[in-house]
């Protein structure tokens, strides 16, 4: 199916950012994959070229800027033009008491989660302004930006911050008929929660899968959440049907946090 529209998606070589690649390869989007993992990112390159998606990649490091305009640049050099951009990209960063966060931790999370959002807004827009034609920006955030979950405070406010970064987006690009929204995800059984178990077991003292089945208990439809669930909230953002929604922070997590 042609689709005559192209999707950015940053992190994109696995877990989540690769379950949006996939559904936007199927409903015919010209895709531009990028992660800062050259290795796998050749792979889901190789796999999604497999199934005939009309695809690219680029290796790109969000936390720095100017590798977001690289990558924008190479969207367009590659397919023409630029239609959405989806800020897809992040790190869990450490388990942690909040009394005895690292500094470090604090400038890795951030960097990454509200840096490279706030970088790839700027260059997406920049290139959607040029066009004329108006675009969509997507976010991600996380059911822990809508409700602090202890021992994440860093990454917790990390996903509060791209709510805030998104909202104010939405209101500057309007007129320029772009809109900027988020997603929300909750908890998924990826590598990023195959991480945050074993540190749960190293900070709390759980067993291996505990903490992970803890959190899934509290989730209203009784189960976590596959990359297929945040794939179609994304997919949506990214087509002309909602045209008319900006500035949200959609959850997608199950029934886990009601706002």
């Amino acid at each position: 199916m042609a689709l005559d529209r192209v999707a950015v998606i940053t992190g994109s070589a696995q877990g989540l950012g690769k379950g949006i690649a996939e559904k936007l390869g199927e409903q015919g989007y010209k895709v531009v994959l990028s992660d800062i993992n050259e290795e796998v990112l050749n792979e889901t390159f190789d796999e999604l070229k497999g199934k005939d998606y009309d695809v690219t990649a680029f290796p790109a490091d969000v936390s720095k800027q100017e590798d977001h305009v690289n990558l924008v640049k190479h969207a367009v050099d590659t397919f023409g033009k630029l239609d959405v951009y989806i800020n897809n990209a992040g790190v869990e960063g450490e388990v942690e008491q909040m009394t005895d966060i690292d500094p470090k931790n604090v400038d890795l999370v951030l960097d990454i989660n509200v840096k490279g959002v706030l970088f790839g807004i700027q260059a997406a827009a920049k290139q959607l302004k040029k066009q004329g034609h108006g675009g969509t920006i997507i976010n991600a955030s996380s059911i822990a930006g809508h409700e602090g979950f202890d021992f994440l405070a860093t990454y917790s406010a990390s996903k509060f911050a791209v709510r805030g970064l998104t909202q104010v987006a939405s209101k500057e690009l309007a007129k320029d008929k772009i809109t900027v929204n988020a997603y929300c995800p909750g908890i998924a059984a990826t590598g990023m929660w195959d991480r945050l178990d074993e540190k749960f077991m190293e900070v709390l003292g759980t067993k291996k899968g505990e903490a992970l089945e803890q959190y899934a208990s509290s989730i209203s439809l009784g189960r976590t959440q596959e990359p297929t669930d945040v794939a179609n909230l994304v997919a949506f953002l990214a087509s002309e049907d909602s045209g008319y929604i900006t500035g949200q922070a959609i959850l997608t997590d199950g029934g886990m946090v009601y706002r």
